[in-house]
């Protein structure tokens, strides 16, 4: 059983909080209580956001009480949350590594003894966890980085970071969907849009779901962007068990 406590997150919130180590274990257990909130469909609840080791739930104060809002969130998060055999989204991003698309692809090479080549070879031969959505609409934060690759944030961070970056900070890795000041070494940079309000689903991935780097060449770069523009990319999905790899 879970280690579960709660607090109130101001007078419309409260926050569930799994007491146990970062791992994909522990975000499936937290994905099987969302399903559980979305099964339920709890009155008074109008939309929940998944952490790490959390999950902070929104609800009407005056359709469900806080106390009732509590004891009903603990009864679901109570017992074993049995996560069964369930398929994710493997989403694959197209990326331009190295040159002025990540400029900093030498210095994380550098950092770990390694060939730029070889960064980018490890960089996208793994198949990384989306952990949670967060900082920016569309931020992902990816679990899975090989500790080999793992660099420290800037000294400096930059005041403005380009739509599309691909960094590494630490031992996570991620992609700035919006410009915005950051301080991950960049090491890459993507053409597609990962967060777009105009289109159906604004977002291409969720919690849960997981992302694969694909390297591209300048042409292909300029070409999916050109497409990019004419609203005329697909970007590449897979449906796979979760906790496997596709080949």
């Amino acid at each position: 059983m879970l280690n579960i406590s709660w607090q109130p997150v101001g007078d419309t919130a409260i926050r569930i909080n799994f007491n146990e180590d970062v791992s994909p274990d522990l975000n499936r257990e937290i994905r099987s209580f969302c399903k559980r909130l979305r099964e339920h469909a709890i009155k008074g609840v109008t939309e929940w956001v998944p952490t790490y080791r959390s999950v902070v739930v929104y609800y009407h104060p005056y359709q469900i009480s806080y106390k009732t809002m509590r004891d009903t969130l603990l009864d679901l998060a109570g017992g074993d949350l049995y996560v069964d055999d369930e398929t994710v989204t493997l989403v694959k991003i197209p990326v331009l590594y190295g040159g002025c698309a990540g400029s900093d692809l030498a210095h994380v090479a550098a950092n770990n003894g390694l060939s730029e080549q070889k960064v980018v070879d490890i960089h996208s031969g793994t198949d990384y966890l989306i952990y949670m959505i967060g900082f920016l609409p569309g931020f992902p934060y990816l679990g899975g980085l090989p500790e080999v690759l793992a660099t420290p944030r800037l000294d400096n961070p930059r005041s403005s970071v380009p739509e599309g970056s691909v960094g590494i900070a630490g031992n996570q890795t991620g992609i700035y969907p919006l410009t915005s000041p950051g301080g991950w070494n960049l090491i890459g940079k993507t053409p597609v849009k990962l967060f777009d309000p105009h289109r159906d689903d604004p977002f291409l991935y969720q919690a849960g779901d997981r992302i694969r780097f694909v390297p591209i060449s300048e042409s292909d770069y300029d070409s999916i962007e050109k497409q990019v523009r004419n609203q005329a990319f697909q970007i590449e999905k897979e449906v796979i068990q979760d906790g496997e790899r596709s080949d």
